[in-house]
């Protein structure tokens, strides 16, 4: 398969997944408007809440990764550059959900 209709692929099965989890979460964060810091802290700490945030973060990252990878595909023409734009971006698409995932699950201790 090319590697254009797999990235196709992703991006279309990432945004179908990415709609309940987008729904779940609008749905809590207005919710949050008039709740306590602690309030707010133990829903983000309890283990379904936990669960779902992880995947709508990990989904979230991976979407926006392969979307701005396709923006640079199209607007980049130096090679170089644009290789470098996609490993630094694919980088910023690890690290930033895994310290993000690693402070959600250090506020529980």
């Amino acid at each position: 398969m090319i590697s254009a209709t797999k990235k196709w692929i992703f991006l279309k099965v990432s945004s179908v997944v990415l709609i309940p989890l987008m729904l779940w979460f609008l749905f809590n964060l207005v919710s949050f408007y008039d709740k306590s810091y602690e309030e707010v802290l133990l829903f983000f700490t309890s283990q379904p809440t936990k669960f779902i945030f992880s995947l709508f973060i990990i989904f979230a990252y991976f979407y926006s990764a392969l979307s701005i990878s396709e923006v640079f595909e199209d607007y980049i023409e130096n090679e170089k550059l644009k290789n470098v734009a996609n490993k630094l971006l694919y980088l910023s698409a690890i690290v930033i959900p895994i310290s993000t995932l690693f402070i959600l699950f250090r506020l529980s201790l």
